[in-house]
């Protein structure tokens, strides 16, 4: 079993940031061969989520989207400006689980796990913990 924190920083108000790179290295480094790889970001205003890598514009067309359903103008009645990016945060949600297989994540040609910042530029932690079984 292994814990890590992975610091991303990211660079616009609101992004999605592949890190898969980052959680495959905590499994390497784990040494687990056959478990789970459990990706889960302590903060309210961001999230993390697993989806297609190969186009961009397939990040852009979600937080569009996103931002259709949680407008960062919109009327809310939380004072510090960022209920957008709450309620996106409890859209996508917090955690992903991802299995793991020959130490390897286990993945769809096509899929990436994205940290999804809502409230930025900021630096974010997201946590990794590898577990056998």
């Amino acid at each position: 079993m292994a814990f890590k924190t992975i610091s991303v920083k990211t660079e616009t108000a609101q992004q999605l940031v592949d890190i898969t790179q980052q959680v495959r290295l905590v499994v390497r480094e784990s040494g687990v061969k056959s478990g789970v790889c459990r990706v889960f970001i302590p903060h309210t205003t961001a999230a993390v989520t697993i989806n297609e890598n190969a186009d961009p514009n397939v990040r852009r067309d979600i937080l569009n989207r996103l931002e259709q359903v949680a407008p960062s103008d919109g009327t809310y009645l939380h004072t510090e400006g960022n209920s957008h990016a709450h309620i996106k945060s409890s859209l996508v949600g917090s955690s992903v689980s991802v299995f793991v297989e020959a130490g390897q994540l286990v993945l769809g040609t096509w899929q990436s796990v994205f940290l999804c910042e809502f409230d930025g530029p900021r630096t974010r932690n997201v946590m990794v913990r590898v577990s056998a079984g």
